[in-house]
């Protein structure tokens, strides 16, 4: 991994990737203690970052290779970005998710053409399940984040971060990033080790599920003994990649950890302040900003909301049920 490839997916991108806005409001700033400017990739296609990823492996492909379709395994996220690059592409996708994932991402993915496969978290192992069926069909299997292309994708909300805190005459930053396997954080955490130095990558995680955290701290790679199975869907995994840790490790600050309940009230400052509509797992890192400032020492804190594919009913509760 380098950043001429997050420079190359960028260019592959022009046009089809949208530029997400980065955000801001004096209410955040003052529940933070300092200015906070969020990067919202919930108003990114499919609502969520992974359409970066996705677009940027498939666009890298050799036409052949292409054309005899791909294979992602996700929650959601992932799945939706893929399936729509593939549709793009002519090209087709099966998408194997869990059965609980959340039914809006299930049926968004199926709506976008794609071939949806369901496992059982608890008895079935999804990355065999994925291999035998990419095996069977000729498929080509996108991974979710330990992918270089994948990572590639990613990092291009790095670069424009920089751009655009640098367009406030922002040059030096906490960079707070939602974490799961760390394709995000590591994509964006190179970008900025070449385009903003003075910006520090700190990712966040859901509490229970700190691998990274915990890997950062250990200086090698831990894996969460639970089930991925939770509020923050989208970022649940069991440990950092063989690709994304080393680039967490050499780039990034330690990690932060936040409750579903911080998540849930980081949600409804999100809906009334910004209104944008982030998922649990795409909103730890404004959850980390809003609320444990003491863990923060720079005087602008830039998050992501990493995602917004939330299910209306859940998302009318946690509005209604959450005090902020």
């Amino acid at each position: 991994m380098n950043i001429d490839m997050i420079e190359a997916a960028a260019q592959r991108g022009t046009g089809h990737v949208r530029r997400t806005p980065l955000l801001s409001s004096p209410f955040l700033d003052k529940i933070a203690g300092r200015r906070v400017l969020i990067k919202a990739e919930c108003l990114q296609h499919t609502g969520s970052f992974k359409y970066r990823g996705g677009w940027s492996a498939l666009s890298a492909m050799e036409p052949a290779q292409r054309k005899r379709g791909v294979i992602a395994y996700s929650s959601g996220n992932h799945a939706q970005g893929v399936a729509l690059a593939a549709a793009q592409h002519e090209t087709s996708a099966v998408i194997v998710m869990p059965l609980d994932a959340p039914a809006v991402k299930i049926a968004n993915t199926r709506a976008l053409g794609a071939e949806v496969v369901l496992y059982d978290r608890a008895t079935q192992d999804r990355n065999a399940l994925g291999q035998d069926l990419a095996q069977d069909r000729g498929l080509t299997l996108i991974k979710p984040f330990d992918e270089p292309q994948v990572i590639a994708g990613q990092g291009t909300c790095g670069l424009e971060i920089a751009e655009q805190a640098a367009e406030l005459g922002v040059t030096r930053a906490q960079v707070l990033v939602c974490c799961g396997g760390g394709g995000l954080t590591s994509g964006v955490a190179l970008a900025l080790a070449h385009r903003a130095p003075d910006m520090r990558v700190h990712p966040v995680e859901p509490e229970g599920f700190d691998d990274v955290a915990r890997s950062l701290a250990a200086g090698q790679i831990v894996a969460n003994s639970g089930p991925e199975k939770g509020l923050c869907d989208a970022i649940l995994t069991r440990q950092p990649g063989d690709i994304t840790f080393p680039i967490l490790h050499r780039h990034c600050g330690a990690g932060l950890v936040v409750t579903e309940d911080d998540a849930c009230r980081a949600m409804v400052h999100a809906f009334e302040r910004l209104r944008i509509v982030a998922e649990p797992g795409g909103a730890v890192a404004l959850a980390a900003a809003l609320f444990h400032g003491a863990s923060l020492e720079a005087e602008t804190v830039i998050v992501t909301v990493s995602g917004g594919n939330v299910d209306a009913v859940a998302f009318a509760n946690i509005l209604s049920e959450t005090r902020p």
